[in-house]
């Protein structure tokens, strides 16, 4: 009956584990798509320790599917193009190494290279397919937790643009934020590196200058570029997700609330129906080995 009892809390704290994790929306365009190690339209293959893929770190793919995230992230949704290191991964891995008890974290990819801003206002494809994404990844459980975009190389070109380009944002923040029905909703922003034309300044003073609530901008400029002069490196891309870990962690209220997988609470009609009774029958009549259980569980049981 011990191994019984063992045996079924094992099984309830690995159904809590499977469901729940931190879910973190990728978008923008190429340098959030990752283009580090790409050099003449070829990825050179290598990944940094800190990108290398952790059974616990998930990406949903362009088939809207959990699978184990491994580099490059967007190679599925930024399609027609050739991707390279981002820094999505190197997101999660400071979020890791600052607290060791993080359990299951989804990435959601969604950027795709060469878009202006305009092209991820409400009503247009990308925008549809960004609020689609997130609402899929949290379909069977999860909480997202900020969004991280890194976007407006293209918006550089034209002082039309460049000038647009602060309005656009905080539009764009607002509705998603309606959309996603979470009003509190953490933005993570980039402001650029590096861009496509000569306005590069007015579009990141624009993106230093966002004065809204729980939006924080990681700042770009010096890192290492690829020989385009547009791209980020591999080992900026690296630099960049350790600072947007940075930024994540500042934007919480308090301590880290990030979820792991010790001793949560699992609400699941099929287990109380099945599990429940059985566990109430065992904790009944089997007090003694109970008492001397060594794990401690937080069950949940109506």
């Amino acid at each position: 009956m011990f191994k019984l009892v063992m045996l079924l809390l094992m099984f309830h704290s690995s159904l809590a584990a499977n469901v729940s994790q931190d879910i973190f929306i990728l978008a923008g365009q190429s340098n959030m798509a990752g283009r580090g190690g790409v050099e003449h339209g070829k990825w050179d293959g290598k990944v940094p320790p800190e990108c290398r893929p952790n059974p616990s770190t998930l990406r949903l793919s362009a088939k809207l599917t959990w699978e184990e995230a491994h580099e490059p992230l967007h190679a599925d949704i930024d399609v027609g193009k050739t991707c390279g290191i981002g820094p999505g991964m190197a997101f999660v891995d400071g979020l890791r190494a600052n607290d060791s008890r993080i359990g299951v974290v989804g990435l959601v990819p969604c950027a795709v290279g060469g878009t202006k801003i305009s092209k991820w206002a409400r009503g247009t494809q990308r925008y549809s397919q960004l609020v689609s994404r997130a609402g899929a990844s949290v379909k069977d459980g999860g909480t997202i937790r900020a969004i991280l975009w890194y976007q407006g190389e293209s918006d550089t070109v034209t002082k039309e643009d460049a000038d647009a380009y602060k309005g656009n944002m905080e539009t764009l923040i607002t509705n998603l934020r309606t959309d996603l029905n979470i009003p509190s909703l953490p933005v993570i922003q980039v402001a650029l590196a590096s861009g496509e034309g000569p306005y590069v300044e007015i579009v990141r003073n624009a993106q230093l200058g966002i004065n809204l609530p729980n939006v924080l901008c990681v700042d770009a400029e010096g890192l290492p570029l690829e020989p385009d002069r547009v791209h980020l490196t591999t080992p900026a891309q690296v630099q960049l997700g350790q600072a947007l870990t940075d930024a994540f962690l500042q934007s919480l209220p308090g301590p880290i609330h990030i979820a792991n997988n010790s001793c949560r609470r699992f609400s699941n009609p099929c287990f109380h129906f099945l599990i429940g009774p059985l566990l109430r029958f065992v904790f009944v009549h089997c007090t003694f080995y109970v008492d001397f259980f060594p794990l401690k569980y937080n069950l949940q049981l109506q």
